[in-house]
């Protein structure tokens, strides 16, 4: 790093704990810092500034954090002391007014923000104006026993009977086919047969193919 860097994040550190007035280490200051340098020039910026006396070092164990030097602020008597605790006590007080009043805002703008817009409100109206009208001229119809099947569905109607139909019947054949097949070296009966894999046949549920 160049020395222009150095020093400004020598300034930085020391700015940073003079506001701040309170212990960091040294990966404090750097995350604090928003990683604008560093961690190794943080560490040695506050090292560097602990040695020149500009700041104070603790050491905790293998911890060692910083804090400004006491000594270049003035003495705050008893007095002073108290009226900033209690000042403290009711910016508190208000900070968590205003908190409180931020989550109820926010919950009726979550609530208003599910709700229809009048755009939206309009037209599912409008939609459910036209079904509900639709329904009910279908309804009338079919109370004045009118024909309520087009003949484009009345004809699909056949044609899918047909072809379900047909399906059937070719299905039953193949599977007769290849049963009796099975039959013709099977020992045993062929009721027995079909038991044994499982076969159910229309004429055991008294159904047959309707005619096409």
């Amino acid at each position: 790093m160049s020395k222009s860097k150095d020093a400004q994040a020598i300034a930085a550190v020391l700015d940073y704990l003079n506001k701040q007035n309170r212990p960091y280490s040294s990966i404090d200051i750097c995350n604090n810092l928003h990683k604008e340098y560093g961690k190794t020039a943080i560490v040695k910026a506050c090292e560097g500034l602990a040695e020149s006396g500009k700041i104070r070092e603790k050491v905790y164990g293998k911890q060692k954090v910083y804090v400004a030097d006491q000594s270049q602020f003035p003495e705050v008597d008893d007095s002073e002391i108290k009226s900033m605790d209690t000042n403290i006590g009711d910016l508190t007080k208000t900070l968590q007014i205003n908190m409180d009043e931020i989550r109820q805002l926010e919950s009726e703008l979550k609530v208003l923000n599910s709700c229809l817009t009048t755009e939206e409100a309009q037209k599912q109206l409008s939609d459910s104006t036209g079904k509900n009208k639709h329904y009910r001229d279908k309804l009338q119809q079919l109370k004045e026993g009118g024909n309520v099947v087009s003949p484009e569905e009345k004809e699909k109607v056949y044609n899918d009977r047909k072809k379900f139909v047909q399906a059937w019947r070719k299905r039953k054949r193949i599977t007769n086919d290849i049963l009796n097949a099975i039959l013709e070296g099977y020992p045993k009966p062929k009721k027995q047969l079909y038991e044994e894999i499982g076969i159910e046949t229309d004429e055991e549920y008294r159904v047959k193919p309707p005619d096409v």
